[in-house]
């Protein structure tokens, strides 16, 4: 049995992501089987007991996640073409005043915030951005299992054998799509459940099929709601909420 990276392992277990990993070794808050471990880098067996001194969990718990419900125009990451980010509209001003979860608008909330499955800048609805590495790798992950729906408008004539490929039988980038979930919501509205996002994937498979996306939106990731959080504003993911 070969010694693998603790960042690695710590990573894999699902305990932090590897840099909040690295970050915690430096400071000395990981043990391996009882002994303390600081040097980046550092190596243990699969089969060692790692764990978190209480000043790491504390860390972890002052991290946040915040949902955004995402309008039309913004880009999910980093600004580009002239058009803002999706974080830009985080604020206290546009905190949703639903919320819940008891924090309220702090600036250090900002930093770090990575986007956890993005949504195409005409696109609209459930947003996540997060300073906790564990959620982000549970959304987006390469073993991710954690599906997404969406509200899609739709204008075109769709038979039953296209509203069956949609469900199952369609390739993009010459690679099979995992099943989905496709049913009909009204006349001309389709929901769709996805347990994968490779890029525009709803609006390329309708292409596919002769239809075109004229409006979507994403309502759920995992067990989170979309709910009435009203466009443009955001709230904090509770400490009972789980995706």
């Amino acid at each position: 049995m070969e010694k693998v990276r603790i960042s690695k392992l710590m990573s894999e277990r699902g305990l932090c992501s590897r840099r909040e990993a690295d970050s915690y070794i430096e400071r000395g808050w990981v043990r391996v089987d009882g002994v303390v471990v600081s040097e980046l880098g550092a190596k243990a067996y699969p089969d060692q007991t790692i764990t978190l001194e209480r000043a790491a969990r504390a860390a972890q718990t002052s991290l946040v996640t915040i949902l955004i419900n995402k309008p039309i125009g913004y880009v999910s990451g980093q600004a580009e073409d002239g058009y803002k980010p999706a974080a830009a509209l985080v604020d206290a001003r546009s905190q949703y005043e639903g919320d819940r979860s008891r924090r309220r608008f702090d600036r250090a909330h900002l930093r770090g915030l990575a986007v956890a499955g993005r949504l195409d800048i005409d696109s609209q609805g459930l947003l996540v951005l997060t300073q906790d590495g564990r959620i982000a790798k549970q959304l987006i992950g390469e073993e991710s299992a954690v599906d997404k729906e969406y509200l899609v408008r739709v204008e075109g004539r769709l038979d039953e054998r296209g509203l069956a490929l949609l469900n199952h039988g369609l390739s993009l980038d010459g690679k099979p799509l995992k099943p989905a979930e496709v049913r009909w919501q009204n006349d001309d509205q389709l929901r769709f459940v996805l347990h994968e996002g490779k890029k525009r994937q709803i609006r390329r498979m309708c292409e596919l099929v002769g239809l075109r996306v004229v409006g979507l939106k994403r309502v759920r990731i995992g067990r989170v709601r979309l709910g009435d959080l009203p466009l443009g504003q955001w709230r904090y993911l509770r400490d009972d909420e789980r995706f």
